[in-house]
């Protein structure tokens, strides 16, 4: 099996198990992913967040909505362009992704002790390669 096809078993896993890991919120995998490019890229338009995130434009005009009635979000006429919207994260939004962040966090951490000496080293060693891997 050739190595690239072994990562993508490994990636799969691992963002099964972090969905797993992440219960805060009771979010979704496309809000908790939204959230997250909301908290570390700031304010977007809603069409670009559509864009980024590979939703339609009415799925993430649906989605935002929900958000914005949880109070995770808010929704702004565009600066630029009164006919456009910025979508912002709210402090509860900002709150919420540090919690599931905390608990993904603690539970990895937990995992990450268990393991041998030899096999968290070879993590350690590999994580600057899998950050240039993912990173745009």
């Amino acid at each position: 099996m050739h190595p690239s096809s072994e990562l993508v078993d490994v990636l799969e896993q691992a963002l099964r198990l972090l969905r797993r890991l992440s219960t805060a919120g009771d979010l979704s995998f496309t809000a908790s992913s939204t959230l997250g490019r909301l908290v570390r890229e700031g304010p977007m338009r809603l069409t670009e967040l559509a864009n980024a995130e590979a939703a339609s434009q009415p799925g993430m005009t649906q989605l935002v909505t929900r958000m914005e009635r949880e109070g995770l979000v808010r929704r702004e006429a565009s600066r630029d362009d009164r006919r456009g919207v910025v979508v912002t994260v709210t402090d509860a939004g900002v709150d919420l992704m540090n919690r599931r962040r905390a608990e993904r966090t603690d539970a990895l951490r937990r995992m990450f002790d268990g393991l041998a000496p030899a096999d968290r080293a070879a993590i350690e060693a590999a994580l600057p390669a899998l950050t240039r891997l993912v990173s745009p």
